[in-house]
C-alpha cells in the first residue's frame, strides 16, 4: 500500500500522486508491481525500495544518481504467535530522498512512522533533510518508550516470580531478554550510522541541523545505555532466581533425606519383629509395645542428632 501526503497550510492532506514536496509512505501489504511502478515514476533504484523487505537488513546509507538511501532500525511489537518469541523486535525503515520527494518504506507498521505522520503538519517538506532527522528522532523516541514498557513489564514479572516460582514468569523474563538483545544490537548499529552521517555530512546539513543530529546521537546513546542497563539487570535477576531455585531444591532434597533416614530404622525394627521366627520377648504380654517403644526411641535419637547438626 502506497500513501501520499502533502503539507498544505499546516495541514496533512492525503493526495493521489507523488507531487513535488510530497511524502510517499509505503506500508504492507507490499507488492512488487507497485515498487516497479514507483521506481519508474520517481526514478528510484528498485533495490532501494525492496531492501526493507529483508527484516535483517543492516543499517547503512548510500547514494545512486543523486538519490540517497538511509536504512535505520526501529522497534515494533512482535505479532508472532510463538510463546517463546521476543515481545519486541526491530525492523528496517528505508528513507529515500529523491529529487523532489521523501519516501519511506516499512516492512511492518510501526510507531515511529505513525508519530511522524501525526506531526507531519508541522514539517516543512521543502527542507527534506530536516524531515529525515525528524523521522530518526521519532525512531529514537520509540526506543525510549518501548524500553520503559519493557522495564515496567520486567518489574511486574519479577514481583509475580517472588510470590510464586513458576515457569510462566521465567519464560516471560526470557522473552523480555530476547527483546533487549534486539534493541541493543539495533541501537548500536543506529549509533554507528548516525556518527557516520555526522562525520561525512551525507545529507549536506547546515550548522543548526548538525547540532540537531548531534542531539539525536546523544539521545540514541542514552537509549543504548538504558538497554544495556536493563539487560544487565535482567541477566543478574535470572542468575539470582536460578540460584534460589537450586537452593530451594537442595533444601527439599535434604529434608526428604533426613525424613527417610529417620523413618528407615524404625521400619527396620518393625520388620524384624514381624518375622515368623522366634525373637526376644515374643511370648511376653508386652511384645507389641517393645518394638513400638524401641522405634520411637530410635526416631527421637536420630531426630535429636539431626536437629543438633542443624540438618532439619
Amino acid at each position: 500500500m502506497i500513501q501520499y501526503f502533502k503539507n498544505i497550510n499546516h495541514q496533512t492532506v492525503a493526495i493521489t500522486k507523488p507531487d513535488n514536496g510530497a511524502w510517499v509512505n509505503i506500508l504492507p501489504p507490499l507488492k512488487l508491481e507497485e515498487f516497479t511502478e514507483l521506481s519508474e515514476d520517481l526514478d528510484i533504484p528498485l533495490d532501494f525500495l525492496t531492501d526493507s523487505l529483508d527484516i535483517d537488513e543492516r543499517t547503512r546509507f548510500e547514494q545512486d544518481d543523486n538519490v540517497k538511501l538511509i536504512v535505520i532500525k526501529t522497534p515494533t511489537e512482535n505479532n508472532s504467535f510463538n510463546d517463546s518469541d521476543a515481545f519486541y523486535i526491530t525492523i528496517p525503515i528505508c528513507i529515500i530522498l529523491t529529487h523532489n520527494q521523501i519516501v519511506t518504506v516499512n516492512s511492518f507498521e510501526n510507531d515511529a512512522i505513525k508519530k511522524f505522520l501525526n506531526t507531519f503538519q508541522n514539517r516543512h517538506p521543502d527542507n527534506r533533510k530536516m524531515m529525515v532527522l525528524k523521522i530518526i528522532e521519532k525512531v529514537v523516541q520509540t526506543y525510549m518508550e518501548f524500553l520503559k514498557e519493557i522495564n515496567h513489564r520486567r518489574n511486574l514479572t519479577e514481583q509475580k516470580l517472588y510470590d510464586a516460582n513458576r515457569n510462566e514468569e521465567l519464560l516471560q523474563l526470557m522473552r523480555i531478554q530476547k527483546s533487549l538483545v534486539y534493541f541493543v544490537t539495533a541501537l548500536r548499529s543506529n549509533e554507528l550510522l548516525l556518527i557516520k552521517l555526522e562525520r561525512t555530512n551525507f545529507l549536506g546539513l547546515n550548522e543548526d541541523e548538525k547540532e540537531f543530529l548531534n542531539d539525536l546521537i546523544v539521545d540514541n546513546s542514552q537509549a543504548l545505555e538504558m538497554a544495556n542497563i536493563y539487560t544487565n539487570i535482567l541477566s543478574s535477576t535470572l542468575d539470582a532466581f536460578a540460584s534460589i531455585i537450586a537452593n530451594n531444591q537442595n533444601e527439599v532434597l535434604k529434608r526428604l533425606s533426613v525424613i527417610t533416614i529417620t523413618l528407615t530404622l524404625p521400619v527396620l525394627v518393625a520388620s524384624i519383629y514381624g518375622m515368623n521366627v522366634p525373637i526376644p520377648f515374643s511370648n511376653s504380654p508386652y511384645a507389641f509395645y517393645v518394638p513400638v517403644i524401641l522405634s520411637m526411641v530410635i526416631s527421637l535419637v536420630i531426630g535429636w542428632f539431626f536437629l543438633r547438626k542443624k540438618l532439619f
